[in-house]
């Protein structure tokens, strides 16, 4: 595969995580399908969507879980290598408010301002904390925002659940497990099926979670089968250059609006048919991009600001 990279990165010194980068690809294409509306109408209210729709929500859950496993990744290998690992992240963190409020200014909506805050207030403080507090603290505000209807609250309780699945060791068996997702598949789905027994109303935001939680389960237990190859042929060159595309399918979508003319915001079929365009040919030059190159752009202008230093960006052709 073009975009295989198992060696040992600057960034993390541990191998990738396919897994992990498949569920990021997925959650990318989840993310813009939902939110391209959105995008094209400047944030503004979005027609009346047919049922079956994407659901705007369901793609936070599962990146603000990712947001907080990375975190935790990164705060592993920054604490073998640098004096002061919590300035490394610090340096990260602020980085990546900065790309937010430039972003902000495309598009209102965008999330990466509210994760570096929330990752400022919550997450870097929570690297002095013992796991098991971590994991409390999580389950503490997950309870918080379910009840309150979501909000910063619950991407707190998400990056903390993030993080404290790395400290317990659940990541480091996520390539090998296929129990633990089967068995966590079958809880989420029965949770969700009872919750729709009492009603949408009170609940949403319990049922949003545990449906991201069976995507999560489902997309785990497929890598576990014999379509491994092609989900990661699919989704993981997306997931490699998260950042880089989430930020071009912004402008993609404003250019194929205000340049093209593009009817995105008032009809759904040109929306999908639009995101998919967008999604193929981000996918085609992530392929082409990771085969000379260790990172996606923006990735690589990430991890500068992060360790202060410039590192290698093209792939060693020497074996």
């Amino acid at each position: 595969m073009p975009y295989e990279d198992r060696t040992l990165t600057p960034d993390t010194a541990r191998p990738r995580i396919d897994a992990l980068d498949v569920l990021r690809g997925f959650t990318l294409c989840e993310i813009l399908l939902a939110n391209i509306q959105l995008i094209a109408n400047d944030s503004s209210a979005l027609v009346a969507q047919p049922m079956g729709a994407w659901d705007p929500w369901l793609g936070l859950p599962i990146f603000s879980l990712l947001f907080g496993i990375g975190f935790s990744l990164l705060l592993d290998s920054a604490g073998k290598r640098a004096p002061r690992p919590w300035l490394v992240l610090l340096r990260r963190l602020l980085a990546l408010l900065v790309v937010g409020l430039v972003h902000k200014l495309l598009w209102p909506g965008e999330i990466l301002t509210t994760y570096a805050i929330v990752g400022i207030l919550v997450l870097l403080p929570s690297s002095w904390l013992p796991r098991w507090a971590v994991a409390g603290l999580s389950a503490a505000l997950l309870t918080v925002a379910v009840i309150s209807g979501g909000g910063p609250l619950l991407i707190a309780g998400l990056f903390l659940l993030g993080s404290a699945l790395v400290r317990f060791g659940v990541v480091e068996k996520i390539e090998t497990s296929t129990r633990g997702p089967v068995l966590l598949g079958l809880v989420f789905a029965a949770g969700l099926a009872g919750l729709r027994v009492v009603g949408p109303s009170s609940v949403s935001t319990l049922a949003d979670l545990l449906l991201a939680g069976v995507y999560v389960c489902a997309l785990l237990i497929l890598l576990r089968t014999p379509l491994r190859p092609v989900l990661r042929y699919v989704f993981a060159p997306l997931g490699r250059m998260a950042l880089t595309n989430y930020l071009t399918a912004t402008l993609l979508v404003l250019a194929a609006t205000h340049i093209l003319g593009l009817p995105i915001g008032r009809y759904l079929t040109t929306a999908y048919v639009t995101a998919g365009v967008i999604l193929a040919a981000q996918w085609l030059f992530a392929a082409l991009w990771l085969r000379r190159y260790r990172q996606g752009p923006l990735e690589w202008l990430w991890r500068w600001a992060t360790w202060a230093r410039r590192s290698t960006l093209r792939v060693s052709t020497t074996a």
